[in-house]
């Protein structure tokens, strides 16, 4: 991600939280938790011009209220403090996708928000010569053959790396780097699957997060925020003592098998997986960077979801 793509994603956080605040304090007491993410995001909109503040402004303050439908928790009158918190990057690379965490300690309530400006990329992870992604993503160490097959390419790598080569200087980096990698990738998650049958469920845990959250995805061409559910382990859309939710969210199984993954028809640096109940995910590798390094970056989308995750276009005024 570029620094400017950074700056305005959190940006968009910051008026995100700034706006839900505003419109909470109406009704009940709450408060910002002022960490070091939200004076990293506070940062980021003081740089962005007026005019682009504006159409973040815009595309938050659309969202609010659809949020407010399905979260009637956020405005109960009580006597207890509503916060609002930007998770720091330590937090995220925990198993936690949510960027702004909204919580209540008295009634043991807790939402987040993931939120997106302009993409809707999962997780941008890597595989490297010595990173065990098996182990870090679904809980099962990659195996002996794995380690064997990525070998050749890593060596090439690092030669060619020493030789202070860039990445477009490689004759054929498809063929040498990128589907070597990807097939050593696709077996190795396949093995792992025939030793764990909650393969599924962990890889999707590890993409989306372990807990439940609301995806927020500014698309300023189309004056529009989408707002997915994301509803997995049933802690969302949580009634309070006086009123129910407006917009009921249903709750989303995960997968529980792998129905295939191989090669997107055509390319050589993409993967699809095709999993029960709906779940698809492509996985994109590439060089993040113009010099050649040992380790590549895939670009996760969802390509594919289960019904019950359900999609709400929110429009700007």
């Amino acid at each position: 991600m570029s620094k400017q793509s950074n700056n305005q994603g959190r940006a968009y956080e910051y008026i995100c939280i700034t706006t839900l605040l505003n419109e909470i304090i109406k009704v009940r007491s709450a408060e910002i938790i002022y960490n070091s993410a939200y004076q990293a995001a506070l940062r980021a909109w003081n740089l962005m011009p007026e005019s682009f503040q504006y159409i973040l402004r815009e595309s938050a303050y659309a969202a609010v209220n659809t949020i407010f439908d399905m979260e009637p928790m956020m405005l109960e009158p009580s006597a207890d403090v509503l916060t609002l918190k930007i998770q720091t990057d330590n937090e995220g690379k925990e198993g936690d996708v949510r960027d702004i965490v909204i919580s209540r300690i008295d009634v043991q309530w807790e939402i987040g928000l993931s939120i997106k400006h302009n993409h809707f990329a999962v997780k941008h992870s890597r595989l490297a010569k010595s990173l065990d992604f098996g182990k870090k993503w679904f809980g099962v160490p990659c195996s002996d053959q794995y380690w064997s097959d990525i070998k050749p390419v890593f060596d090439y790598i690092s030669n060619e790396k020493l030789n202070k080569k860039n990445w477009h200087d490689l004759p054929s980096k498809e063929q040498t780097v990128y589907i070597p990698l990807l097939k050593a990738f696709m077996d190795e998650v396949l093995r792992s699957n025939a030793l764990d049958c909650s393969v599924p469920q962990k890889m999707v845990e590890y993409l989306l997060g372990e807990f439940d959250f609301y995806k927020i995805i500014s698309i300023d061409s189309k004056r529009i925020t989408k707002i997915q559910t994301y509803n997995l382990h049933g802690t969302l859309n949580r009634a309070s003592k006086i009123i129910g939710p407006k917009i009921k969210v249903p709750h989303s199984l995960l997968p529980t098998r792998i129905v295939s993954l191989e090669f997107k028809p055509g390319s050589t640096n993409t993967v699809e997986l095709y999993m029960d109940g709906g779940w698809q995910f492509s996985f994109r590798i590439h060089n993040a960077a113009t010099k050649v390094e040992t380790s590549l970056k895939f670009d996760i989308q969802i390509v594919g979801m289960p019904t019950t995750i359900i999609t709400l276009n929110c429009s700007w005024n």
